[in-house]
C-alpha cells in the first residue's frame, strides 16, 4: 500500500495506470492540467471513471505552476511519484514548439525539484522511442547512441532522460526512464493514426497515408505496458543502479498498412486512402529491444495487434454509441 503521485493522469497511460493502482489498493494522487489537446470531454470520461476509486483524489494543475507542484509534493507526501505528463505528438511540436518546452522542460524540472526536497523513494518518468530518430539500427536498444532527434518532442524527452541522470547522480535520487513505443487500446489518444483511422473510416472520410504506406511501428498494447510499469514500480530497486532506462515496447513491428487492414476487417469498411510523402519530423519504423526490461522485471507483452484493435473498436462503439 504506497502513496502514489500519478501526473497526467486523465491521459491515456495516465488514467490507465492510475485505475490499476487503485485496484491494487494503493493511494493515488492525480494531476492533469487537461488542456485542449484534444478532445477534453474524454479526459473528463477518464476522470470519472477514476473517482470512483476512494483512494483516488484529484488537482488540476499544470507541472509548469512550481507553487501548485510544490503544494501538491506537500499535502499528499508522495513516496513514489510517476510522471507521466507531457505535451505529446511529434506533428504539433512544428507548429506549436513553445507548449513542449513549458510542459516538457519548465514541468519536468518542477517534478525533478519536487523529488529532491521531499525525498521520494523512486521517480518513475515517461520518455519516447522517439528519442531513437531516424535510427538504422534495429532493434532499438537502450544503448543505442540518441544524439540526433528529428522533432524538438523528441528532443525535449531526451533532455528529461539527461536532466533526471543529473539529478540521480548529484542527489541520489532513484529515476527509472521509460521509453514507450506507439502505445494504443481503448480509452486512447483522438490523435493517434489508429484512432483517426476508425474515426474516418466509420465516417466514410479519407485517411492521410504518410510515407505511402512504407512505415512499420511497434505497436504496444495499453495492459501489456501498464503492467510492465506496474511492475517496474513494485520491483526492488538496485540501490547501486541509481538512474535505469528501459524501452517498453512490443519487439514485433508491423506494416502500417497491416495496422488499416485489421481496422477495415473488423469496422467491415474498406478505407479511403490519400497516399503522402513523409511528414516532417516522422520516422520509418520503430522496432523495440526489450531484453533488458524482460531481464529486470519478467516483461512480456501478450496482446496481438488484431485483439489489440478488436478491443480498441469495441470500447471506440460503445463510447460513441
Amino acid at each position: 500500500m504506497q502513496r502514489i503521485l500519478v501526473t497526467g493522469a486523465a491521459g491515456f497511460i495516465g488514467f490507465h495506470l492510475a485505475r490499476k493502482l487503485c485496484a491494487e489498493g494503493h493511494h493515488v494522487y492525480g494531476v492533469d492540467n487537461l488542456n485542449d489537446y484534444y478532445d477534453v470531454s474524454l479526459k473528463q470520461a477518464r476522470l470519472a471513471e477514476l473517482q470512483k476509486h476512494n483512494s483516488f483524489k484529484f488537482t488540476k494543475a499544470s507541472l509548469e505552476d512550481a507553487p501548485a507542484i510544490e503544494n501538491i509534493f506537500k499535502e499528499f507526501k508522495p513516496e513514489i511519484v510517476v510522471n507521466l505528463a507531457a505535451q505529446a505528438g511529434v506533428r504539433y511540436s512544428l507548429e506549436n514548439p513553445q507548449a513542449y518546452i513549458s510542459s516538457n522542460i519548465v514541468g519536468f524540472t518542477n517534478i525533478l525539484e519536487g523529488c529532491r526536497q521531499n525525498d521520494i523513494q523512486h521517480l518513475v518518468f515517461a520518455s519516447s522511442s522517439s528519442v531513437y530518430g531516424a535510427n538504422k539500427k534495429v532493434p532499438f536498444s537502450e544503448t543505442d547512441n540518441v544524439d540526433n532527434p528529428v522533432s524538438l518532442y523528441a528532443a525535449t524527452k531526451k533532455s528529461n532522460e539527461l536532466m533526471a541522470h543529473t539529478y540521480s547522480h548529484l542527489y541520489g535520487l532513484l529515476c527509472t526512464g521509460l521509453r514507450f513505443f506507439t502505445v494504443y487500446g481503448p480509452w486512447g489518444r483522438p490523435d493517434m493514426a489508429y484512432y483517426k483511422f476508425t474515426d474516418a473510416i466509420i465516417k466514410g472520410e479519407a485517411i492521410d497515408v504518410y510515407n505511402h504506406g512504407d512505415m512499420r511501428r511497434d505497436f504496444t498494447y495499453i495492459d501489456d505496458i501498464v503492467d510492465g510499469v506496474y511492475k517496474l514500480i513494485q520491483a526492488d530497486i538496485n540501490k547501486n543502479e541509481p538512474y535505469r532506462l528501459f524501452n517498453v515496447g512490443n519487439n514485433n513491428p508491423a506494416p502500417l498498412m497491416d495496422m488499416i487492414s485489421i481496422l477495415e476487417d473488423k469496422l467491415g469498411k474498406k478505407a479511403e486512402t490519400n497516399m503522402l510523402p513523409m511528414q516532417p519530423g516522422d520516422v520509418p519504423e520503430t522496432y523495440a529491444d526489450i531484453s533488458a526490461l524482460e531481464q529486470a522485471v519478467g516483461f512480456k507483452p501478450s496482446t496481438s495487434l488484431e485483439d489489440g484493435l478488436g478491443k480498441f473498436i469495441d470500447w471506440y462503439q460503445g463510447y460513441y454509441g
